[in-house]
């Protein structure tokens, strides 16, 4: 018998009430925007005939939210893993660029010069997220070896996983693009991770 392939349909949640705000929402718990609903039903209607045996998500609303859409053509109900949350942006959580700039130029000119390698100020590293995400996003895989599992995390979470799956180096961690209710595919075959599709968008 040959090898059983792992597929991972991993979405990043719909669009959020403050995503026209821009602001850093790390940990705070927003909800789904009216075009993140929409959103994230497109996406399920392009995976509705996918035979899904499961659809995993972080515990923040915009995550669960995303993930109870996607599983509803499947009749699945989304389990949640709390470790597969956004990135604590510690005390930006909830600020602009903008104000962020202001307050603390240097820290933030830092941050901007080394994104995936400077932390987040009382917050955590792209090292941090990772320590706990992928440890969890093995858990997953293993509980459901030569499926196809639909995980819905963020931005952060998936970039880091990706960059782990992939072997990328932290520092190039932007160039795995991560929209608003976009889908990335990895395969998972003879021990090793494939990228089969990147940041796709729903069709609306």
């Amino acid at each position: 018998m040959g090898a059983r392939t792992t597929l991972i349909y991993l979405l990043r949640h719909g669009e959020v009430e403050a995503a026209e705000t821009r602001r850093f929402i790390g940990h705070l718990d927003v909800p789904l925007a009216p075009r993140g609903e929409r959103q994230s039903a497109a996406q399920a209607a392009r995976l509705a005939g996918v035979r899904l045996g499961a659809v995993v998500t972080s515990d923040l609303a915009r995550a669960r939210r995303t993930g109870e859409i996607i599983g509803a053509p499947h009749g699945l109900s989304p389990s949640v893993v709390p470790a597969l949350r956004e990135m604590a942006m510690g005390r930006w959580d909830g600020l602009t660029a903008d104000e962020i700039r202001r307050r603390e130029p240097a820290a933030f000119a830092e941050w901007m010069a080394h994104t995936g390698e400077f932390p987040f100020p009382e917050g955590e590293s792209v090292p941090d997220l990772q320590a706990r995400a992928w440890p969890a996003f093995e858990a997953i895989v293993a509980a459901h070896a030569g499926e196809a599992v639909a995980v819905v995390a963020h931005g952060g979470t998936n970039r880091a996983l990706l960059c782990t799956a992939l072997g990328v180096p932290f520092r190039l961690i932007l160039a795995f693009g991560q929209d608003s209710g976009a889908l990335t595919v990895l395969e998972r075959l003879e021990d090793r991770w494939h990228l089969r599709r990147l940041n796709e968008p729903p069709v609306l």
